[in-house]
């Protein structure tokens, strides 16, 4: 028996593993993973696998990091654990200071949580809260987009229009109180219409729901630029102007999911950046930590702060969990913004995605490839096929080649951590196109 035979089996037996069949696992294998280093993943092997989609989208600065090992290490030895309640510590401080100062001092105020989900969990309740607090009982109601998808947990499913996620949990969820709104997806363009035209149509269809629900709508929250998990579905900035615009006239709070697609994902350090504007609640999470940590953070106004602010208690937000701020995942954090700050990041990603766009030209070029596209150091193609299980074939024809790349559906997507080099960037795109080739053969 090999060594990752033995750990493969142990894993099938013991370990539950997410969004799995694990039915389908003796048929395609588990991937054992030894060790890790920068954007490479080592089988106990040896067998080695470039992660292209940053493990789930939070390996920014790839794996083993010296600058973040250093900093858990060092708080290793001063905290590692205290409860937030009643409670603080120098790293959730620093790490609430600098991301406010991200948004220019406009999101001032930091709540901690744990992961992408339950930081749309305390966004809704957030919002929600806030306008009982204020008088207005009535604003109970929130929209999401087409498509969207803000985590897992029950309160998240709420604002998920993922079939496959939505469906299985419907009974649980209170849809009653939720509108869904037309994506501004760019691939909806109409023939002579632009991305912003798409944008537009369905803003104006945005407006149409807030004129009919008036007065009972708490919030509309959105990924800002891409709708990562329906297929990695782009729009223009425009959509974003609209709704803040929006937002402002009919009293509601604009909610910003950048879970996935903060911290330079899409070329700006937050994406809303790209449009000018600022949400009033901002879900931060995957990347903050450089894939090192579980941990989330909700920001919001000083406006939505202070209607918490009051003697009862029962008008303070009511949210937490035991590890609310844990010191080595907010050192991890600040290790991660330390790296942006001071190793120019954001220039170096432009550098580096027009050496990945140039690199997947031959795969933008295949016939079977639809609305090849791409944000900031996210890529995505459509791929013109009737298999039904293309992403399990895509997936497992890409690790054969030593890659990790793994489809939404007939969705092929690239989500690189930052630190990929050149030679490495082209040699993924090559494994890319071969597996495409083999996959559809």
């Amino acid at each position: 028996m090999t060594a990752n035979t033995d750990w493969l089996q142990r894993s099938l037996t013991a370990v539950w593993h997410p969004c799995t069949q694990m039915k389908h696992h003796p048929a395609l294998p588990l991937v054992p993973v030894a060790r890790a280093e920068g954007v490479w993943l080592e089988d106990f092997e040896g067998k080695r696998y470039l992660d292209g989609i940053s493990s789930w989208w939070v390996n920014l600065f790839g794996h083993g990091n010296p600058r973040i090992n250093a900093a858990i290490t060092d708080q290793l030895s001063k905290l590692e654990h205290v409860m937030l309640a009643g409670f603080t510590h120098q790293p959730a401080i620093e790490l609430a200071e600098r991301l406010s100062a991200k948004t220019g001092g406009a999101l001032g105020h930091a709540f901690f949580a744990s992961d992408g989900a339950s930081a749309t969990e305390i966004a809704l309740k957030m919002s929600f809260h806030a306008w009982q607090n204020s008088g207005q009982t009535q604003k109970q109601e929130f929209v999401c987009l087409q498509g969207s998808y803000h985590g897992e947990t029950v309160g998240a499913l709420s604002v998920t229009d993922i079939a496959l996620f939505r469906d299985a949990y419907a009974p649980l969820i209170r849809n009653e109180h939720v509108h869904l709104a037309p994506s501004p997806d760019a691939r909806f363009a109409q023939p002579g219409e632009s991305a912003e035209d798409v944008a537009n149509r369905a803003a104006d269809a945005l407006e149409q729901l807030f004129v009919a629900r008036a007065g009972k709508i708490a919030a509309l929250i959105i990924e800002p630029l891409v709708q990562c998990a329906t297929g990695m579905a782009m729009h223009h900035p425009r959509y974003l102007q609209r709704a803040r615009a929006l937002c402002d006239q009919y009293q509601v709070h604009l909610i910003c999911d950048e879970i996935a697609v903060g911290f330079g994902r899409t070329g700006t350090f937050f994406a809303h950046e790209q449009a000018g504007i600022r949400p009033d609640v901002l879900c931060l999470s995957k990347g903050i930590t450089g894939g090192y940590l579980p941990l989330s953070v909700v920001l919001c106004s000083d406006t939505i702060y202070q209607a918490f602010w009051d003697d009862d208690v029962r008008r303070g937000f009511l949210h937490s969990h035991s590890y609310t701020g844990n010191p080595l995942a907010c050192r991890a954090a600040l290790a991660t913004l330390d790296i942006f700050d001071k190793e120019g990041t954001l220039e170096n990603n432009r550098r580096l995605s027009n050496v990945i766009t140039k690199a997947l030209q031959p795969l933008a070029s295949h016939p079977a490839v639809r609305h090849f596209r791409h944000t900031g150091m996210i890529w995505a193609m459509d791929i013109d096929t009737a298999q039904a299980d293309f992403s399990r074939r895509y997936f497992a024809a890409a690790m054969e080649r030593g890659i990790l790349v793994r489809p939404i559906g007939n969705t092929v997507y690239l989500m690189p951590p930052y630190v990929l080099s050149e030679s490495d960037a082209e040699w993924l795109a090559g494994q890319m196109l071969s597996a495409l080739h083999a996959t559809l053969a």
